[in-house]
């Protein structure tokens, strides 16, 4: 069973709400989720659904900011339903809550464009926390993802960059302690404090750093950092 303390708010951009839609064909994971996240004022759920058949029509309708999608669901599951957004373009970013932490499937889903990815067994405080961050246009797993990842990394063989090059003929000095505290779990208003800088500033050289890598997301960071040795695995 989940449990769900209560968070603080936070501003979707210039958006008085949050606009949340509940996918999970569990009705009781949907109703505890709808009474957790209805309590949080900057928070609006405002649509549910059993099954992902009509659900991009759904969410398209009540113009949802964020999917909350499980992936195990009737009719049409949440790699094809992340597919179909992909595909038609809607802005509704995507919080995976799975009871799957099946590396290959956490790696699809974020490069298909789901911005975070949290299992069943995370704490509730970790749902409030991913729409918090995703909201803010960061990307968000839950610690059990997040080691998944890390620990894989090191066994990675692919190539971020350009064979044989080091790290300072790729990034600025700048760019390295970003890389290294976005690797570490900051946000970037975390990272702004610590190296006096705006948020503004800190995510344009976050977007650099991704065109520099030919990152796609946060994965392909830390696979960065610790095979750079930047953090330790």
């Amino acid at each position: 069973m989940l449990f769900f303390p209560i968070f603080g708010v936070i501003f979707y951009s210039m958006i008085d709400k949050i606009r949340i839609h509940l996918a999970d064909d569990h009705q009781v994971l949907i109703d505890g989720m709808r009474t957790l996240l209805n309590t949080v004022s900057n928070f609006e759920v405002i649509g549910f659904s059993l099954d992902g058949s009509t659900l991009y029509d759904e969410v398209t309708n009540n113009q949802a900011n964020i999917l909350i999608l499980d992936i195990s669901m009737p009719k049409k599951d949440g790699i094809e339903v992340i597919k179909e957004f992909a595909k038609k373009g809607y802005p509704c970013k995507v919080i995976i809550l799975s009871s799957y932490d099946d590396l290959k499937i956490i790696k699809e889903v974020m490069k298909l464009g789901a911005s975070g990815y949290l299992t069943k067994q995370c704490a509730g405080e970790n749902i409030v926390e991913a729409i918090q961050a995703v909201a803010n246009g960061e990307e968000y797993f839950c610690k059990s993802v997040r080691e998944k990842i890390f620990n894989s990394a090191t066994k990675d063989n692919s190539k971020l960059n350009k064979e044989n090059a080091t790290i300072d003929s790729i990034l600025t000095g700048r760019e390295v302690e970003i890389i290294t505290l976005i690797a570490l779990e900051h946000s970037g208003k975390e990272i702004s404090e610590k190296l006096f800088i705006s948020t503004n500033t800190v995510e344009t050289h976050r977007k650099n750093i991704m065109k520099k890598l030919k990152a796609k997301n946060t994965i392909s960071l830390v696979k960065f950092a610790i095979k750079n040795k930047l953090i330790k695995s």
